[in-house]
């Protein structure tokens, strides 16, 4: 194999990797596990991510992203190099990668995930914005004078764009998303119920009781934590409208900025949106009744991507068809020595 590009999603709670040709092939959680006492990298993804909260003091689990963000940019490295190396390893030619980054990307972390993916072994990288990449992965065609809405929620970032002729015409990202609503279930239950809970437990609770509106009849749900105040294991139920009573700040704040995100769009754009609808994508737009709730607040339509939690890494992949209209619009593909200004190689 000569070789082949790639697309990345680099997400808060996961990372996804899109091989031309084969579609996404990597789907892990955004973990690693090493040794304290020598530093080895133990484990990465879903191996790591079972460690998560469990470890003993000799291992540290390291959770790299947050908000988006990169926080610890040497795991992110470590995680990238172990799927890129097993990717390319049948290349002959190092290949061009595309990535995903939140639309609230600094010029900074841009130039640092840019300068991460080609140490990893990229030849040429290229960032394009998530709600971007979820608007191709979910086949719209925004290449044309014709406004759309994109909600892409992920773990980290809730990102909202206006996207017209190819390009983002207005956006805005909030650190509210799958991640935060996990924290006001852990929230809840230790305030109004005296339970710790960990974060697998409110992540497991979100997607079997969790609803973005109350339920005619409201579904329960045992939950098991350590009582803050004893100490001791306990247990408890849940119901359907506990979590949406935690869960309906994060919600309002997702509906008001998206309304905000209108208020400041052109007319035609807005009039073109109010008829087509907002896609929603990403792995958090998947708590049910989300869609309706936006619905009824927006005065919109409002539909889910098909495959949303896959829509992003699906969209790096016809980004990579589509490189010529991205280049147009201002994306580039970058080498490792336009980035430095010299080759470390």
């Amino acid at each position: 194999m000569i070789a082949r590009d790639i697309g990345i999603d680099l997400g808060t709670t996961s990372v996804q990797f899109f091989l031309q040709g084969r579609g996404v092939v990597v789907n892990e959680p955004s973990v690693a596990a090493y040794s304290v006492k020598t530093g080895k990298l133990l484990a990465t993804g879903k191996r790591a991510l079972a460690m998560y909260g469990k470890a003993p003091k000799s291992i540290e689990v390291i959770k790299p992203m947050s908000g988006g963000v990169v926080e610890d940019f040497e795991v992110i490295r470590h995680i990238l190099n172990k799927h890129l190396n097993r990717l390319c390893s049948r290349m002959l030619l190092k290949p061009n990668v595309v990535v995903c980054v939140p639309s609230s990307v600094t010029l900074l972390e841009q130039r640092t995930i840019l300068d991460l993916v080609t140490a990893a072994g990229a030849a040429k990288v290229c960032l394009i914005e998530e709600p971007l990449a979820a608007a191709l992965g979910a086949g719209l065609e925004f290449n044309k004078p014709n406004g759309a809405m994109v909600v892409d929620m992920g773990g980290g970032t809730t990102d909202i764009a206006v996207l017209t002729m190819g390009q983002t015409a207005l956006s805005r990202s909030i650190k509210v998303a799958g991640n935060a609503m996990d924290a006001a279930i852990i929230s809840w239950c230790r305030r109004v119920r005296s339970l710790s809970i960990g974060e697998s437990t409110a992540e497991r609770v979100k997607k079997l009781i969790g609803y973005a509106l109350p339920l005619e009849k409201a579904v329960k749900l045992p939950v098991n934590g350590k009582n803050r105040i004893t100490g001791q294991p306990e247990s408890i139920v849940v119901s359907s409208d506990d979590v949406y009573e935690s869960l309906r700040p994060k919600l309002e704040t997702i509906s008001e900025t998206i309304r905000e995100v209108f208020l400041m769009t052109p007319p035609e754009l807005a009039g073109d949106i109010a008829k087509n609808g907002i896609l929603l994508s990403g792995g958090g737009s998947m708590l049910r009744g989300l869609d309706e709730m936006l619905r009824q607040d927006l005065g919109a339509p409002v539909r889910l991507a098909p495959d949303p939690q896959y829509c992003v890494a699906a969209g790096t992949g016809k980004a990579l068809k589509e490189i010529d209209i991205l280049i147009k619009n201002g994306h580039q593909y970058r080498t490792r020595e336009e980035l430095l200004g010299y080759s470390d190689y």
